[in-house]
């Protein structure tokens, strides 16, 4: 309330907390300091330092920068407002404090604040002031004009006697605090059983209904079954109104998500499903992964085609071996329903109760370089790159503003208030708004609050949009076409030459996570033939340390292939329990490789020896030690069965397609009319030359929607004309009587 580029907080509301609060006079811009370098009156003096429970006083080094400006003359006149404060604090019984305003921890350091402070303009950039944390024997040498007793107890007895009358706390405790919605976990296990015996009949094989136990009752103990509630009822919501919705993170994990609705990606093994009878077989080749990958059958108790399900994921990433995690529910909406996604979050847990979850934006080693880089050259100074960067890391990581999370919403308990857990503000980069993000990262709140991630994606208006122009459901839309598969590996299924220029080999362009130059070269590169192929090239994409000098080199020399390399973190667990590896163990090194630390410090001790008793090769621990992060299985599945479904209209709907493709790229403001609709050759002559032109995170994906429009135009499709449009609304109002066009409307 009282923010202004800092905390302001009028004495009036101070006094009304003085009971809890210590309030010091503060340094050389303060008040206090203030009237003593006016000289004001005694009297003055005391009224305004009688309502500070300790009085400031700071090292000379520290005030030096007032000299110039003429505030002070020198040092002499900078330790006697020293001494003035000092009698001030002996008239009125108040302690008086040495304290060293920190900015930074060794003298060394200071360059790195002159150069933050001349990034932001600050006139202090070139002042010498030496803000670092001086040792006792430093702060007893910088007050020695005071007395022998005096100085000890301001360097010495005074700050203790201030520490010890604060108390011990800490703004987050370790308790985790849920919401409520009356009837959830009931609701809940109605929810999931209804789906469960609709899909897999009256008794279903223990292999689900074990699962699905387990998984409920993880739920039931961390009072999680009101989040579980809370997405589906948002989902539902959304796919009434025809918007699909994806799943992040680990939460297609969970059978008991799928059941929900919450969901699409069945993470039970491959299987066979009957659709009339619920009859089901589990027995399926152990090579396949995916039940989209099975071949057709026919249910043998009543003759209906099979439907063929499972992704094969595990649980244990998403609950914890022990089911001692708290899962988390990542969910991507339609950019166009996200909004009211958030508020149907709202509505459902009451206002006041949800909150945008803040960012802490930092500076990173890019602006520090150039950070540093501006000090040197406004300057004139020039020293050695290797200097500019220790320069630059000197200004790593400090903070720099705040933001709200693209879709991070902190639930509060109905009995409680978000002051309890931290304050709320408005975002930095954008005051006007009406949303409150918390001050605190999500992290810091995680063991006190639940949170949803409510995500704008585009895959899902791009789906919907290609559902309203051909009537087909997305859901409809078989993961086993032959032809869209086909399209992973070559460009013949849209008509078009396998060695095509500007296409290249693959018919990818334009579909979401296999659409960049990397993602297609990793698809020549491993061939894909089958939809588990495709989740892990999706792994392998978006881990780190997976690929290059890794799972790349080993498939192309023939040591291993696709289906054997780590390309998800659910991997490691399957793999090293399938070799004899206790799962606790298989764990632990899965945790401890997926979050880098292997790669960082190395297999913790025993690990290396243990799997190579049971026989793990050589080449795959070597793996596992360069992988920095990886991508959960159940992310990859979601992602791929969206891309999916979008090439699969890209194959046989092709105008739905590049007319929902456009339209995003239209958004994002890659679309340039005059440019795409001037024909094939004007397309081919600005491909030409944003591919000679150097890096632009623009330019490159403006020259994606140029190589996805030059595709459209060898395809056989063009652009109406600007005559031909005015020709079919001519048509248009004749057919809807009394309907006028603006020509912006047009």
């Amino acid at each position: 309330k009282y923010f202004d580029r800092r905390s302001r907080i009028p004495k009036s509301t101070y006094i009304g907390h003085h009971a809890e609060l210590l309030l010091g006079s503060g340094g050389s811009g303060e008040e206090l300091f203030q009237a003593v370098v006016e000289n004001r009156k005694w009297e003055d003096l005391m009224h305004i330092a009688c309502v500070f429970d300790f009085l400031e006083i700071e090292p000379i080094c520290n005030y030096r920068h007032l000299v110039p400006p003429g505030i002070a003359e020198d040092d002499e006149k900078l330790q006697e407002i020293n001494l003035t404060i000092v009698r001030l604090g002996d008239a009125l019984g108040i302690p008086v404090v040495a304290t060293g305003n920190v900015h930074f921890l060794n003298p060394e350091d200071e360059i790195s604040r002159r150069v933050l402070l001349s990034a932001t303009g600050r006139t202090e950039a070139d002042c010498d002031l030496p803000l670092y944390f001086k040792t006792t024997e430093e702060m007893l040498a910088e007050f020695s004009y005071l007395s022998s007793d005096k100085c000890y107890a301001v360097v010495v007895t005074n700050p203790n006697l201030i520490a010890d009358l604060c108390d011990e706390i800490s703004p987050l405790s370790g308790e985790l605090y849920f919401p409520t919605i009356d009837g959830s976990a009931s609701e809940l296990e109605d929810l999931v059983r209804g789906k469960l015996h609709a899909l897999y009949g009256a008794h279903p094989p223990h292999v689900i209904t074990d699962r699905l136990d387990k998984e409920l009752s993880f739920i039931r103990s961390h009072h999680t079954d009101v989040m579980f509630i809370a997405s589906e009822r948002v989902v539902d919501a959304s796919k009434a109104k025809g918007y699909p919705v994806g799943n992040r993170g680990l939460i297609g994990s969970s059978m008991a998500a799928y059941l929900a609705g919450i969901t699409d990606t069945n993470p039970l093994p491959a299987h066979y499903r009957c659709p009339e009878c619920g009859h089901t077989d589990f027995a399926v080749r152990s090579d396949c992964y995916c039940g989209a990958d099975l071949p057709d059958s026919t249910c043998p108790s009543c003759g209906t085609p099979y439907e063929k399900d499972g992704n094969s994921i595990p649980w244990e990433p998403l609950f914890g071996l022990y089911g001692d995690k708290i899962p988390d529910i990542d969910l991507n909406f339609s950019r166009a329903y996200q909004e009211k996604a958030i508020a149907h979050c709202e509505s459902i847990f009451g206002n006041g109760h949800v909150f945008r979850a803040g960012t802490i934006g930092t500076v990173s080693a890019r602006t520090g370089y150039s950070y540093a880089s501006k000090y040197l050259s406004e300057r004139n100074l020039s020293v050695t790159k290797s200097e500019v960067r220790r320069l630059a890391n000197g200004c790593r990581g400090v903070k720099r503003t705040t933001g709200q999370h693209p879709g991070g919403l902190v639930i509060v308990p109905e009995n409680m208030d978000i002051h309890d857990f931290c304050p709320v503000q408005h975002p930095a980069n954008d005051p006007d708004t009406d949303v409150l993000t918390t001050h605190f990262e999500y992290y810091d709140l995680e063991q006190n609050l639940l949170k949803l991630d409510i995500l704008g994606h585009d895959d899902p208006t791009m789906l919907k949009q290609m559902t309203d122009l051909t009537g087909i459901p997305t859901e409809s839309i078989p993961l086993d076409d032959p032809e869209t598969m086909r399209l992973f590996r070559s460009p013949e299924p849209l008509g078009l030459p396998k060695d095509d220029p500007i296409i290249g080999k693959t018919g990818t362009l334009g579909i979401p996570e296999f659409g960049t130059s990397f993602v297609r070269q990793m698809l020549l590169d491993t061939e894909p033939a089958d939809f588990d192929d495709l989740v892990r090239v999706a792994g392998l994409a978006h881990s780190v340390g997976t690929w290059f000098r890794n799972a790349q080199d080993l498939i192309l020399s023939g040591t291993a292939s696709l289906k054997e390399v780590i390309s998800t973190r659910d991997d490691i667990l399957v793999y090293l329990t399938h070799m004899g590896i206790e799962p606790g163990v298989a764990f632990k090194i899965m945790e401890a490789v997926r979050k880098g630390r292997v790669a960082k410090c190395g297999l913790q001790e025993g690990w290396e020896d243990l799997m190579d008793s049971v026989g793990v090769p050589q080449w795959y621990i070597k793996s596992l030690k360069e992988i920095v992060y990886l991508f959960p299985r159940a992310h990859a599945v979601n992602y791929v069965m969206s891309a999916y479904r979008i090439a699969w209209y890209k194959v046989h709907h092709p105008l739905a397609f590049y007319s929902a493709y456009f339209d995003r790229q239209r958004r994002k403001g890659a679309f340039e009319t005059e440019m795409m609709c001037g024909g094939l050759e004007a397309v081919l002559s600005n491909i030409n030359r944003l591919r000679s032109a150097p890096d632009d995170a623009c330019a490159d994906d403006f020259l994606t929607t140029l190589e996805v429009c030059c595709e459209f135009y060898k395809r056989g499709f063009t652009f109406a004309s600007r005559e031909g449009l005015a020709t079919k609304l001519g048509v248009f109002e004749t057919e809807y009587n009394g309907l006028k066009l603006s020509p912006s409307q047009t």
